[in-house]
């Protein structure tokens, strides 16, 4: 008698559904959508629609103030939040204290979009409450568990919402010295988070990629370079503009020192460690160019005002964001460490963005041109990202676990 051969046809898991509690389980789930998000509103509002913005601080200084305090330190809050459940095995935070303090900083995003002296206040108050909320959080965990190499990054994480305490009251004033002073403290304080995570974290996802890859961490000499920046902070601070320009380009020559000792060759055909080591050195670069003008040993090519603060801002945080939201988001959520065309066509379009953006600012009949296709080419690569992450920033990881 003939067998019957049964043929099953394969079974495709069902997504599951979109989860509140999930979405609430660590920092970064809603903080990288949110953050994320506003970049791309804020600078399409800022280019394309410049006449509406009519809010109290100004249309200028909120634009550095929402890509600094509401796009850059917000992703670092979400990262360091939940970096933080790894180093220390307690969750700092999430559920409801979660959504409250994503609920603070949407609220001081609105209300700064009005010009209403009140409404401003609220915002600066709401905005100083996640702050204060996420130092707490942190400090809590790290605290409790005496997690002493990381003893540093809930003062830090403080030390970014005082900063913009300060850039508010200068605002309110109208004091545009004043307010320019603090950005860059602000600066050079998220510069601090930023040397400090990516310098650990960079090494040990090159290693954890290629595993015949040997990194050196250079502990002492990141411990020195982070000396070198809170210093650069303090004497900004007091006014020692020649010592600060000093400890700023050494600071950022350390960076691309760095960057030369971890092999950057090896990883060239890996985006998904490419994108971080660009950033990094974007971020050095950035900074040495910094303390050169600030020094005034800059050529006529590199005087331009805005130049280290977008070099810096843009070329090093965001292309560092853009792949630290994608690398730390798939391996959160439990999903392969593998790229797909939209993830790595966000990576090239944040680097024409900031090519793009670095070039408009030499006067030129291009200008203009430059400026918009910048911000489309922002827009997209952070449209990208959050088509593709935010399906599963809002469900539960694969395999149900935490």
């Amino acid at each position: 008698m003939a067998k019957v051969m049964l043929i099953r046809e394969p079974v495709t898991q069902t997504p599951a559904r979109p989860d509140i509690h999930a979405f609430l389980e660590l920092g970064f789930r809603p903080l990288y959508l949110a953050g994320c998000a506003w970049a791309a509103i804020s600078v399409a509002l800022w280019v394309f629609m410049p006449q509406s913005l009519n809010m109290h601080m100004g249309a200028l200084a909120w634009h550095a103030h929402e890509m600094l305090w509401g796009f850059i330190a917000t992703i670092a809050v979400g990262f360091l939040l939940t970096a933080s459940a790894t180093w220390t095995g307690i969750n700092p935070l999430k559920g409801a204290p979660l959504a409250v303090l994503a609920l603070f900083w949407a609220i001081a995003r609105l209300l700064y979009l009005f010009n209403e002296p009140i409404l401003f206040l609220l915002a600066g108050t709401t905005e100083t409450l996640f702050f204060l909320a996420a130092f707490i959080a942190l400090w809590r965990v790290i605290g409790r568990t005496r997690n002493r190499r990381n003893y540093g990054l809930p003062w830090l994480a403080l030390g970014l919402g005082i900063a913009n305490v300060l850039y508010l009251y200068a605002a309110w004033h109208q004091d545009y010295a004043a307010l320019m002073h603090y950005f860059n403290i602000g600066l050079i304080g998220m510069s601090m988070i930023a040397l400090l995570v990516a310098r650990r974290v960079i090494p040990f996802f090159a290693m954890r990629a290629i595993p015949a890859l040997s990194l050196p961490m250079l502990t002492r000499l990141g411990q020195i370079q982070l000396g070198l920046a809170l210093l650069a902070i303090a004497t900004g601070l007091v006014s020692l503009p020649r010592l600060t320009a000093i400890l700023l380009a050494a600071t950022g020559l350390i960076c691309l020192y760095q960057v030369i000792r971890w092999q950057p060759g090896a990883i060239l055909n890996k985006p998904i460690l490419w994108i971080l080591y660009l950033g990094y050195a974007f971020l050095g670069l950035g900074l040495l160019i910094a303390g050169l003008w600030l020094a005034g040993w800059t050529p006529n090519a590199l005087s331009k005002t805005a130049l280290p603060a977008h070099i810096i801002g843009m070329g090093g945080f965001a292309i560092l964001i853009i792949g630290m939201v994608t690398r730390t988001a798939l391996g959160h959520l439990g999903q392969p460490l593998k790229l797909d065309r939209s993830m790595i066509a966000s990576y090239w379009l944040m680097i024409l963005a900031v090519m793009l953006r670095i070039t408009a600012l030499w006067p030129g009949s291009l200008v203009p041109f430059l400026v918009y296709a910048a911000a489309v080419s922002w827009v997209l690569s952070l449209a990208l990202y959050l088509w593709r992450f935010v399906p599963m920033l809002i469900r539960p990881r694969p395999n149900a676990m935490p």
